[in-house]
């Protein structure tokens, strides 16, 4: 039998008009968006992995993450996640993801917990003895003595996941430590 395009309309259009009738009313679907997110708290955040800036919703219960997924009205993706945004769950919920501070003493073979504070405070005092032992006031050249101020200890990268606040403030502790190896994994 020769169908004619004709009459495969007819017939295709016959068939989705009965399904249409006899069809029951639809019921929720328990993978729907409105009921997995429904009393949750919707955070918006920039993923952190590359310079695209991909824009990510995530929901959170109780102050711990439940969901995260594409932002359908973000500019840059348009709620697409590469596949390392979209294992940024795994990441936030992971068991074996540190949440304390772990330091090893020099020469050491065993990892101690400490506090935030005591890791801070460190920080600040290493970074501080570094600036003074490799911080240099002049420079002559060519028999001129000139003024450089610089700190030649240090460098400060800044990142993809910063935002343009971030970035500025990070520029500006930089130059207020005298650091002249300044860059952006942007540039790099």
């Amino acid at each position: 039998m020769d169908v004619s395009r004709r009459n495969f309309l007819k017939g295709s259009a016959l068939a989705a008009g009965s399904l249409a009738i006899s069809a029951k009313p639809a019921k929720a679907d328990p993978g729907s968006t409105e009921l997995r997110t429904k009393g949750l708290k919707t955070h918006t955040t920039i993923c952190p992995y590359c310079a695209v800036g991909c824009g990510m919703i995530v929901h959170t219960k109780d102050g711990k993450i439940v969901n995260i997924e594409g932002d359908t009205e973000h500019p840059i993706n348009e709620g697409a996640l590469c596949s390392k945004g979209s294992a940024m769950f795994q990441v936030a919920n992971n068991e074996r993801r540190l949440t304390k501070v772990q330091y090893r003493a020099p020469k050491s073979d065993k990892w101690e917990e400490k506090s935030w504070d005591w890791a801070m405070n460190r920080i600040a005092k290493l970074m501080k003895e570094t600036r003074d032992r490799n911080f240099v006031s002049q420079e002559t050249i060519d028999g001129t003595t000139y003024t450089v101020n610089r700190n030649e200890g240090m460098a400060i990268l800044g990142g993809a996941a910063l935002d343009n606040e971030e970035c500025y403030l990070l520029s500006k502790f930089g130059r207020a430590m005298g650091v002249a190896y300044l860059e952006h994994q942007a540039r790099i």
